[in-house]
């Protein structure tokens, strides 16, 4: 019962980092976090690290699906729509969907989770110096995609 609770009481938090790196294939992204977090943790050997070891795997498993996503149907930034798109202006959601996954995980982990770079680094399995191409890459993108 109380894996249950647990479970229960991550599934919100697990599925805000989930939804803005997998969009639409964010509940699968969750419901795989979930399932990970199950199996795993008994390996977890510090309860005090519960919520940075659970972000790991729900980032790790949102950038898998959504890369699993991506091959059957890819996404470019050419098909940005134009400037003055009512779409565009009013959901973030457009622009995340044409960043690459790992582009669209370093983003929420900075911009949403608040971490420094090297707990990004960390929490993406990359070195320090990766996590801030890609960070600098993925926000480049972002505004490229936003302002056109």
């Amino acid at each position: 019962m109380a894996l249950h609770d647990l479970l229960d009481h991550l599934t919100p938090y697990i599925a805000r980092i989930c939804t803005p790196i997998a969009l639409a294939d964010g509940p699968d992204a969750t419901q795989e976090a979930l399932l990970a977090v199950f199996r795993s943790l008994r390996t977890l050997r510090d309860p005090e690290t519960l919520y940075g070891w659970v972000r790991s795997v729900a980032v790790r498993e949102a950038v898998r699906t959504a890369r699993r996503a991506a091959r059957d149907r890819p996404a470019e930034l050419t098909d940005v729509p134009g400037r003055g798109d009512p779409q565009l202006a009013t959901d973030i959601d457009d622009v995340l969907a044409r960043l690459t996954p790992a582009h669209r995980a370093v983003l929420v982990l900075r911009d949403v989770e608040g971490l420094d770079e090297e707990s990004a680094a960390a929490v993406l399995g990359v070195p320090p110096g990766t996590a801030k191409s890609r960070l600098h890459r993925a926000r480049t993108s972002f505004r490229k995609a936003w302002t056109s």
